[in-house]
């Protein structure tokens, strides 16, 4: 439930859903995850779709740089052959646009280039753990400014919504000197072919939980999934602000709502992951530097919102699993 099926468009077809988007140091560079279709992760990826990952190297909430995974349709095994392009400048934002050719190879398996660059596409366990419990408690506490009430939760018997979970997940890793930045913002699209020479953006994600803990009625977050993380201020900032001070002042858990509102949403919008190349992540209520496997996000996000802790009784051990120590990170496909 991190961004799982929060479209109407990816409920249609869970290929194109992106559950989540992961940034962190790696043994030999970045690496960049990509995590899709938590429903049926068996049935691959769309072969008229675009996989992309955008990287923002100044801070403007546009992307500089894009890598871009395209696949053509299963074989009789069910295995993808797929390629990876580069593109930069404007042809960055630009989905017509041919971009120089990375790596190609087929899902399952881990590609190599001579420059560094590592690959892997494939299935993979779900790293994202979440109790059901507490996300309601929360969610139904955002919606309607009330006071959480977690008087149903019972941490001894706290599970994880996505306990055996399988996705199928995009990992790169990249040489620090090849994304050329020191600071970065990630956000990940999907676009599906509308068969008239254009695009259909179709689901994004960057930071953990931001379409699940803002789709109320007033927010239309299929067209949030259509837009870029520049218009996200203009378009979605007064309604996080509202719901954030509603939510502080029902809970008597900030002295200034309206000022905390303020400040949240400013943590929150543009909506993309920042890290600082070649450093340790971290994905915390204090601090976000890119976003780690392991960590308990939705906590993280709770008490941003809520300006308090909410303990989830969950912790790694929960997650489908075990995190491999070497590329591609993931856990083996349950």
């Amino acid at each position: 439930m991190s961004h799982h099926q929060d479209s109407a468009a990816a409920k249609q077809d869970p290929r194109l859903d992106i559950s989540d988007v992961y940034l962190f140091k790696g043994q030999s560079g970045t690496v960049f995850v990509m995590n899709t279709n938590p429903v049926s992760a068996d049935k691959g990826f769309h072969p008229e779709a675009l996989y992309e990952f955008h990287i923002d190297t100044d801070d403007d909430a546009v992307q500089d740089l894009t890598f871009r995974c395209k696949f053509l349709a299963p074989e009789r095994d069910g295995r993808q052959a797929w390629v990876l392009e580069r593109l930069t400048g404007a042809e960055a934002t630009d989905r017509n646009a041919s971009g120089a050719l990375v790596a190609a190879g087929m899902t399952e398996e881990i590609v190599t280039t001579p420059d560094g660059v590592k690959a892997f596409v494939g299935r993979a366990g779900d790293p994202f753990y979440l109790d059901g419990t507490v996300v309601t408690a929360v969610l139904t506490a955002l919606r309607s400014g009330a006071p959480v009430d977690l008087s149903a939760f019972d941490p001894q018997r706290a599970s994880n919504l996505f306990a055996g979970t399988n996705v199928t997940a995009i990992v790169l890793e990249v040489p620090d000197e090849l994304i050329g930045s020191e600071t970065i913002g990630l956000w990940s699209t999907t676009a599906l072919d509308d068969h008239h020479g254009g695009w259909l953006q179709i689901n994004r994600c960057a930071t953990p939980l931001v379409s699940t803990l803002f789709d109320v009625t007033e927010a239309d977050f299929d067209d949030y999934n259509a837009t870029d993380p520049r218009d996200d201020l203009a378009n979605y900032g007064d309604l996080v602000l509202r719901k954030v001070a509603g939510l502080v002042s029902a809970n008597d858990t900030h002295s200034d709502p309206e000022g905390y509102g303020a400040a949240t949403r400013d943590i929150i919008f543009p909506d993309v992951l920042r890290y600082q190349v070649g450093t340790e992540a971290g994905f915390g209520a204090k601090s976000r530097n890119g976003r780690g496997l392991a960590e308990s996000a939705p906590e993280a996000m709770f008490e941003i919102v809520l300006n308090a802790p909410v303990d989830m009784g969950l912790d790694a051990g929960d997650a489908t699993g075990t995190l491999r120590a070497e590329f591609p990170y993931l856990s083996e496909p349950a």
